[in-house]
């Protein structure tokens, strides 16, 4: 099977010319609007910059970051503090010490303490599913979850639950992450021992604890991007399928590449409208996100690769960065936000989570994702105008566009009768990417939905496609469509997830890629997709 799945996907030739993309044509397309069903609408978006990890914000804190995008948000929008009902965040690797990161930002931006908030985790889709958790219908069908409602859900989720349920009008959703100061504990020996010295009550008890105390128990716990069922990074995991869809490194480095000159351009030209300006304490002010490097195939040949060594193709070149970032969205019921004054943005109207259980793909999510959440809004792919998936790495990101453009895996894996079909270059990801912009963990789902609602508008597209994966076997993909001046813009958001394992053999010269034996490691691949109408204009 494996061998079948290698020469199927490296004859595919989905990728021609990764730099060209000419502007996008405004078409007039039916709405995704239904009778009888709550709107639900995305008001605004904003994010701190993105930066590297142990750079500006270091000696910052998670709650920090995330209190600077609401009162971003709040300078914004104007919103009365008052007049927010709930506030959601999502986030990966917590701060213990603010383990309900939503309520301290809130406390710290100046929200009423009688304004709930709560804090979700779901890896890279955290903040989507701060937004989309909790809708008014729900079906299950076999390994899919489909959740229908009419609201716009850019990036989390509880916030359309609330709305759509009629508990709340004005919901505030995001995410936060903070790589420059993750949690690192005693190994578990020396917090037992800790544990026990504090219980002890006398002196020869103690002494006899600390008598006890040996070198190894003063190794740390470090943590770390991986998996913990089979304690696998990421990056191992994105370096096998690169091998299995037979993406090349030369492939992984132009995509980079792309990445970070896109990202450059767009933001030269002032595209990135969601990024605020953010006074860091003791530092200057930051204004705007300092990952954004474009560098050229030849400095990026030298790099040596980062997971599997000698002979892997992904590198700190063609992978996303260790990001600290925050986001946040302004989400409300259309009458309330009318009634305000304000001029949204675009509808929410479905989304859909899907489940299964693959044991040999890993990250294939937007492929899994995409014609189910076409299939649900009535569209096909050549309806979708704007493309923003989320580039964990740039192999993951050429797997699966190899995937949706081979019949073989499609019919095989997916039982499909024909392929998914793969996205025009020239729509995809045009402002840069995770690999440029950065992708702190939590923050990232509302950037790539306020990213979709801006191209739309500035490219006068009527829909779009959001797509990201995420570790722990879940994906949430969401479907965008909008449209500008007196036409409706209808998004149908996506997200999807899903993890692939492959088990990959080392020879000296070459990788070889093997089945995995059954019983081996596998994990839940879930998947989210949503559909978004866009606000006329």
């Amino acid at each position: 099977m494996a061998s079948m799945l290698i020469n199927s996907m490296r004859s595919c030739s989905c990728i021609k010319n990764p730099l060209y993309f000419p502007s996008v044509q405004t078409k007039s397309k039916k709405t995704l609007s239904r009778p009888g069903v709550k709107n639900i609408v995305l008001v605004e978006g904003v994010r701190t910059p993105f930066l590297m990890s142990g750079t500006t914000y270091t000696d910052l804190m998670p709650h920090d970051l995330a209190r600077a995008a609401l009162q971003g948000l709040l300078n914004r929008t104007g919103i009365p503090k008052d007049a927010v009902d709930y506030i959601v965040y999502g986030t990966v690797i917590q701060e213990v010490k603010t383990s309900n990161v939503a309520r301290e930002a809130a406390l710290g931006a100046g929200f009423s303490d009688k304004v709930p908030a709560h804090t979700v985790t779901m890896a890279c889709i955290s903040s989507n599913q701060a937004m989309t958790t909790g809708i008014s219908e729900r079906h299950q069908d076999d390994i899919f979850y489909v959740f229908t409602l009419s609201h716009y859900l850019p990036s989390s989720s509880p916030a359309v639950g609330l709305i759509a349920a009629g508990q709340c009008d004005t919901v505030v959703a995001g995410g936060v992450e903070f790589m420059s100061d993750v949690p690192i504990r005693h190994s578990r020996k020396m917090r037992k021992t800790m544990l026990s010295l504090n219980k002890a009550k006398t002196l020869g008890q103690k002494l006899s604890l600390i008598g006890g105390i040996r070198m190894a128990h003063l190794s740390p716990e470090l943590p770390a991007v991986a998996e913990f069922s089979t304690a696998e990074t990421m990056g191992h995991s994105a370096d096998r399928l690169a091998a299995a869809f037979g993406v090349s490194r030369v492939e992984q480095d132009e995509f980079a590449l792309r990445s970070h000159t896109f990202a450059k351009k767009a933001q030269d030209a002032g595209l990135l409208q969601d990024v605020i300006s953010f006074k860091v304490p003791g530092r200057d002010i930051v204004s705007k996100d300092n990952g954004i490097r474009p560098s050229s195939m030849e400095q990026m040949a030298k790099l040596k690769p980062a997971f599997i060594k000698p002979h892997g193709t992904v590198t700190a070149a063609n992978s996303s960065f260790l990001t600290d970032g925050a986001s946040a969205v302004l989400i409300m019921s259309e009458e309330k936000a009318l009634a305000m004054g304000y001029k949204p943005k675009a509808y929410l109207r479905d989304f859909v989570y899907v489940s299964q259980d693959p044991k040999d793909q890993l990250l294939l999510g937007p492929t899994y994702a995409t014609p189910k959440v076409l299939e649900r809004a009535g569209l096909s792919l050549s309806d979708i105008d704007v493309f923003e998936f989320h580039e964990a790495f740039a192999g993951q990101i050429m797997a699966n566009l190899k995937a949706m453009d081979s019949d073989w895996f499609t019919q095989t894996y997916m039982g499909r009768k024909s392929k998914v079909g793969t996205p025009p270059m020239e729509k995809f990801n045009l402002w840069g990417g995770s690999l440029s912009l950065g992708h702190p963990f939590g923050a990232t789902g509302c950037r790539l939905v306020t990213t979709v609602a801006h191209r739309l508008q500035k490219e006068g597209g009527q829909y779009g496609l959001v797509a990201a994966c995420a570790a722990g076997g879940q994906v949430k993909n969401i479907d965008t469509l909008m449209k500008e001046h007196n036409h409706k813009l209808t998004l149908t958001l996506h997200i999807q997830i899903s993890l692939v394992f492959f088990h990959l053999v080392l020879a000296p010269q070459i990788l070889n890629l093997c089945c995995f034996h059954e019983g081996s490691y596998s994990c839940l691949f879930q998947g989210h997709g949503m559909v978004i109408e866009a606000y006329p204009q």
